[in-house]
Formats: C-alpha cells, structure tokens, sequence
C-alpha cells in the first residue's frame, strides 16, 4: 500500500480545491428545487467550476469497468446512494433528496465533497437520516488524528448510524486524495477501534458516510455507475476532504456556502 504524506504546501493547493467544490455545493443549492432537472445543475456546476479556473475531477474518471464517467458531478436521488448520472429524464419532485458528490483539480491537487440537499418540503423521517449520516461525518473526522486507527473512523460512524437504525453501505468506501482523486488507503464506513492501518499527520483523505434507511443491501445498474437501494428506501452521503493532523483532524473543505441556503433543516 502506498500511502503519501503531504507537504504543507500540497495541503494548501488541496484545500483551494476542496473549497472551491464547497462554492460549488453552494451555488447548485440556489438552484436545488422542484422541477429542475440533473443535466441542469450538472451544466452549472461545469460552468462554475471551470469559470474558477479548475476542472471537474469526475469528468472522465473511470470506473473499474474502465468506462469514463460522463459528468461533472454524480447527481443521487431519493434511493441512489452514489454515482448517479445527470441526464435530462430526473426532474426534481417536492419532498425528494438529492446527494450531490462534486470534486475539482486545481493546479494539480484534487479537492472531494458531497451534500444531501433537501427538495422542497421534506417528511421528518427523511430528515432525521439526513442528519444522522451529517452527524456521523463529524463523528469520524474526530477519530481522524495521528496515532489511531482507520478502524476508529469506521467504528464512529458505524456506531453512530446502526445505532439509529440505519444501514452502513460496505461495498464503497472513503479514500485517500491528492494529485489523485482515489489514493491509498481506502476508509470504510465500519469497522472496529484500534484495527486497520495507523494514521500519521500529512495523511489526506475522504471521509464520506454512505448510509441507507433501510438495510444496507445494494443493486449496481447496468449503466455500470448508479448504485442504488436495494430496498427502495431513501439513502444520504455527506463527505469532506480532511488532513490528519496531530490532535485535532483539518477539514479542507466547506459546508459553509450550502449552509447559508439551506439553512437549519433539521
């Protein structure tokens, strides 16, 4: 496993670019509202992201059929848990979710983020995973620190959702980043204290909880992208671009643009 330490100078490029994904976040949460379609808020945030004089990390990333993704951002609603394809046919209804994954290369270095953003009037119920699997983020960023463990991020957030009644999606992961989107090591959503490889400061890597309201089961689409539920049940995914550090994990990118939009939602 190859695994990189970054520079102080590789973290700042890092987090020009995982803040500009937040700006992005931010800019498609104005637009977020019933009857706009994927396609639509793909094509913004091409624009937008190009327009601040980086690229979309998605375009072309393939997956591992080999087969490039066509897209700006993955664009997952109501039970797509990631990867869904923007087209023109998903119109946003009131009381969907949307998960919008984005990420940007500037000078080189990658930036990864994903909000689950609420369509129009939410039910209660949704909302209470959407802030679980929020919650359970933060959970596991805590236990991102030099000297523990990748099974304590996993364990976090693991406890944390199953304890609500939720399901852990184990066949995707979290991930290490840089100069590419995907690095060593993977960080799974689950697992058990102490376990797995120790952290060191100047890791860099992606935490995202994806989690299901139901069980944690999933269909792969023949599109070869779109993973959904397997049961049909709603599912959220909320990640940040974090660098361990000794003490206290440093989140390089930002919720802070979406959440002037959106608001207290739950």
């Amino acid at each position: 496993m190859n695994v990189f330490l970054k520079t102080e100078d590789e973290i700042e490029l890092m987090r020009q670019a995982s803040l500009l994904v937040g700006k992005t976040l931010g800019e498609l949460a104005k637009h977020i509202k019933p009857g706009v379609t994927t396609l639509q808020l793909d094509k913004i945030a091409d624009e937008f992201i190009r327009d601040n004089g980086a690229k979309p990390a998605f375009k072309g990333f393939p997956n591992p059929f080999g087969e490039p993704f066509p897209s700006s951002i993955c664009t997952s609603v109501n039970d797509v848990i990631v990867h869904g394809i923007p087209d023109n046919k998903t119109v946003l209804r009131d009381g969907d979710v949307i998960s919008i994954d984005c990420g940007t290369v500037f000078d080189g270095y990658c930036g990864d983020s994903c909000y689950t953003f609420c369509v129009g009037e939410v039910s209660s119920e949704i909302k209470r995973l959407l802030k679980t699997t929020k919650d359970s983020l933060y959970l596991g960023i805590e236990a991102a620190v030099a000297g523990k463990h990748l099974g304590d991020i996993g364990n976090a957030i693991q406890e944390h959702c199953e304890n609500n009644g939720y399901g852990i999606v184990r066949e995707l992961t979290g991930h290490g980043i840089g100069r590419d989107m995907h690095e060593e090591p993977q960080v799974p959503n689950y697992g058990n204290r102490n376990e797995g490889l120790m952290l060191k400061n100047g890791m860099c890597i992606a935490v995202e909880p994806m989690v299901t309201m139901g069980n944690r089961l999933i269909w792969l689409m023949p599109d070869k992208w779109t993973v959904r539920t397997r049961d049909g049940k709603p599912a959220a995914h909320f990640e940040h671009t974090v660098a361990v550090r000794r003490g206290k994990a440093e989140i390089l990118s930002s919720f802070e643009e979406v959440e002037k939009i959106e608001g207290n939602l739950y």
